[in-house]
């Protein structure tokens, strides 16, 4: 398989038993699907014409996720030696079933905040692994929630694990930062509120970060689920 699947259409008897079957398939909770239903299939007229019923199966994003009660209620794993193994045999375990070859290596970063946990940075390296990034990271991004899922599991704890692949993250933030210093000259030159197109939380936060401390606009999110965006708003000329 040349890339992971975040969407999946599944053929059953019954709208649930395809729901079920395709849960299953992905390793997801159907809680963390979004379903839409493309045939509810029928019984036909005295057994003649029946269908099937059809779904497709898509991943949530991660917005859209309901983290489960255990899970949030858990303390998190921080400086485990085992948890850096399970996390790399995971990642690499997942890798060669998508028929990927590449390199895994983890490590623990620093916390954001003072009161918030270490990430645990998983790196993985290899040839031709664009596919394993996918438009702006979904595919990437759906990757290390599985793998979330999965390590949580083995370890009962959870774990705050952040997949990058060949540096795309750090790029990627670099970016979003020039963005960012960008799209604030504009908007305070023209005195106009600018938006920015639609990102996932991760990159929202980005941008309120380096934005945060300007002196001339300031940013607030708008929008819902995958369609939530950051606007750049000009500060009144009083107070700059």
């Amino acid at each position: 398989m040349g890339s992971m699947r975040t969407s999946l259409e599944v053929i059953a008897p019954t709208v649930d038993e395809a729901v079920a079957r395709g849960a299953a398939e992905l390793g997801l909770p159907e809680r963390d699907l979004e379903v839409e239903v493309l045939d509810e299939g029928g019984k036909g007229v005295l057994g003649l014409g029946a269908r099937q019923a059809r779904v497709r199966l898509s991943v949530r994003s991660a917005e859209g996720r309901v983290e489960p009660p255990e899970a949030r209620a858990s303390t998190p794993v921080e400086d485990d030696g085992q948890s850096v193994q399970v996390a790399i045999d995971t990642v690499s375990e997942l890798l060669t079933r998508m028929g990927f070859d590449a390199k895994v290596t983890a490590r623990w970063g620093e916390a954001a905040e003072a009161d918030q946990t270490r990430p645990l940075h998983v790196d993985i390296h290899g040839d031709d692994l664009s596919t394993l990034i996918g438009r702006k990271g979904e595919t990437l991004a759906a990757l290390q929630y599985i793998t979330r899922l999965i390590v949580t599991k083995e370890l009962d704890a959870p774990v705050a694990i952040v997949i990058d692949i060949e540096g795309y993250r750090d790029r990627r933030e670099r970016q979003l930062r020039q963005l960012a210093r960008k799209m604030a000259q504009q908007a305070e030159e023209r005195g106009q509120t600018l938006t920015l197109e639609p990102m996932p939380a991760n990159e929202r936060r980005i941008i309120h970060i380096e934005l945060r401390d300007h002196p001339a606009v300031y940013t607030e999110s708008i929008g819902e689920g995958p369609s939530r965006k950051v606007t750049i708003i000009p500060r009144p000329s009083d107070t700059h």
